[in-house]
């Protein structure tokens, strides 16, 4: 029986990779949680790991409640079991650490926290040549990337492209100043946490996904694009140096990634399983009635400033990425909470970017700007 740790087991990546857990058979021996007690119990009770972290403020509480289980703070913690597969699902820079831990032990990691691969992804690949462990993509749009590349030689690649939905604002109001956090949150076509949520409806969150796919691929930023697709059936091309076009289809539904991506770091390739354990809810993607329209454009680059700031992240290098993702987070949670507009978002991104220190990457630098940053983008929006 394979073995997991999921690293944000009660988010919405840790619930539908424990349903493909639950489907597959395999044993789940660690849960990383935050503060979602009551989800948490649930999962405890029917998945009986051996040792669960949740977040400092509830460990007492959660101590009590989950008696027979083994209760810890830290997600490294559980990150470091010898299990076969971690998946990262810890959103933002506080899923770096857990991450870091379980390749140091060469661990096999179904990575959704695309953070660490912004902020990190040298770092990473030293990692994971020192330890030997493997990491497989969990996003839609790296797994369709991934899918696409099996049996191809990079060097033949000449574009990776990455398709949006276009987020709530495609189209629409024409001033992004009226925009609130309830009209961000109601995405098109995901149901995805409220951070990601925003960030998609910014672009922000495709230019961390172009910053990582440049990280994973090794391919300049140049050769790294964007368009947008309202349908999301199209989750990603590649453009080869001979003019061939090769694209990956899906239905917008995260367990088809998240099952690829489990089944292959621990298989190295697709679950030769029966069709008819497809995902639940997962419609079949048979007679392609979904796909009779596929559109594509090209990014409304002007209303979606905060793709070109990622880019521009991306190309400074070094810490860049660091400033980058701390003041979104900053500037996402400041708009959440109703305290600027949504315009202002780019705003202070691209301030913090502006004034982030010329700091070659570390370990100790990611933390080091990562404080900075956060300070920093506070005394913006109050400035």
């Amino acid at each position: 029986m394979h073995t997991l740790s999921i690293l944000g087991s009660t988010g919405s990546i840790g619930t539908q990779s424990l349903e493909v857990a639950r489907r597959r058979g395999y044993r789940i021996q660690g849960l990383a949680a935050g503060k979602n007690l009551q989800l948490l119990q649930a999962q405890v009770q029917e998945f009986q790991p051996e040792l669960v972290s949740v977040d400092p403020e509830i460990y007492q509480e959660a101590k009590a409640l989950l008696s027979e289980t083994r209760v810890v703070s830290d997600p490294c913690e559980v990150a470091a079991l010898p299990t076969e597969i971690v998946v990262g699902a810890i959103p933002g820079l506080a899923g770096l650490a857990p991450t870091r831990r379980a390749l140091q032990r060469g661990a096999a990691v179904a990575l959704a926290n695309k953070e660490s691969m912004v902020v990190a992804g040298p770092l990473m690949w030293d990692l994971l040549q020192q330890h030997g462990g493997r990491i497989t993509p969990v996003d839609s749009e790296h797994s369709a990337l991934y899918q696409c590349l099996v049996g191809e030689q990079l060097s033949e690649v000449k574009e990776l492209i990455i398709t949006a939905s276009g987020g709530p604002f495609r189209t629409g109001p024409a001033d992004l100043a009226e925009v609130t956090p309830q009209m961000a949150l109601k995405h098109p076509t995901w149901a995805m946490g409220a951070k990601v949520t925003i960030d998609s409806s910014t672009l922000m969150n495709k230019g961390l996904e172009v910053l990582e796919a440049h990280y994973l691929y090794g391919l300049d930023l140049d050769h790294v694009g964007v368009l947008v697709h309202p349908q999301s059936i199209i989750h990603a091309l590649v453009r080869f140096q001979d003019g061939n076009l090769k694209a990956h289809l899906g239905p917008p539904n995260m367990q088809l990634p998240i099952q690829y991506g489990i089944d292959g770091a621990l298989q190295g390739m697709r679950f030769a399983g029966d069709v008819h354990e497809a995902p639940r809810h997962v419609a079949p993607f048979t007679d392609f009635s979904m796909a009779r329209t596929l559109e594509l454009f090209e990014v409304d680059r002007q209303r979606f400033p905060c793709l070109d700031l990622a880019y521009a992240a991306g190309r400074t290098g070094g810490v860049a990425p660091v400033a980058l993702n701390a003041a979104d987070e900053i500037a996402v949670e400041a708009f959440l909470q109703n305290k600027i507009r949504y315009t202002d978002i780019p705003v202070v991104i691209e301030k913090v970017l502006q004034e982030c220190p010329d700091q070659s990457l570390s370990w100790e630098s990611i933390f080091e700007v990562d404080q900075w940053a956060r300070a920093r983008s506070q005394e913006i929006l109050w400035a």
